[in-house]
């Protein structure tokens, strides 16, 4: 089978959801005696930590993550190496090109590795609002190779960085998830991954009627 790589976040009661919302994860336990039983409540926003998007995020008839097949989000994944890119750094197409995103298949996964939160996650705020971002020229350009599904390891939607944005300013969700293509947000450790292809799986929680779900990433290698 190979070796099994986790590319998922983990979370606790300290971490926060984006910005926008600014949830933190809380987890209840529930005990039972006289001897040791425990089952555990959450309450978070599931776009906290690693989680898939659906179009109904920014569209209002868009689709929910439970309408999203298992074949979109498993499958042969590139890597697509930007882990030069720093704080703030708007990630242009010519980055893409010289990064080799070029050689995305239609069909494909896509990886985009800065390795931001492998330094930053845990770190609030500036985890959201210091991250490189994606700007939707970039989005447009990469959707237009005919991707199935794009992972982020960074917190690419600038806008939610901003205490006053509308729901149209969310640009680059609306031309990723408007194409159908699913978002992946919250990847890590992307640098264990030994070659720029790999098998990859994102299950998810299957919750009728949301935007968002959580999510566990894994390549196999």
């Amino acid at each position: 089978m190979g070796r099994v790589v986790d590319l998922s976040v983990t979370v606790d009661s300290s971490t926060m959801s984006p910005p926008s919302t600014n949830m933190r994860l809380e987890v209840t336990p529930h005990n039972r005696g006289p001897g040791f039983w425990q089952v555990s409540s959450v309450h978070q926003s599931l776009h906290t930590g690693a989680h898939i998007d659906s179009p109904l995020h920014v569209f209002k008839n868009g689709i929910t993550t439970a309408e999203i097949s298992l074949d979109q989000v498993m499958g042969e994944a590139l890597v697509v190496d930007l882990s030069w890119a720093g704080a703030n750094h708007a990630i242009t197409i010519d980055d893409l090109k010289k990064a080799g995103a070029g050689d995305v298949k239609r069909g494909d996964i896509v990886l985009l590795r800065t390795d931001w939160t492998d330094k930053m996650y845990g770190t609030w705020p500036d985890y959201f609002t210091q991250s490189p971002y994606f700007p939707p020229e970039s989005a447009q350009w990469l959707v237009d190779r005919g991707p199935k599904n794009i992972g982020f390891d960074f917190f690419e939607e600038y806008c939610a960085r901003l205490a006053d944005f509308t729901s149209e300013d969310f640009a680059m969700h609306r031309v990723i998830l408007g194409a159908g293509v699913v978002i992946m947000e919250g990847l890590t450790n992307l640098s264990a991954l030994p070659r720029r292809r790999v098998d990859f799986a994102a299950p998810f929680y299957k919750i009728a009627g949301t935007e968002g779900a959580p999510a566990r990433f894994f390549a196999t290698v």
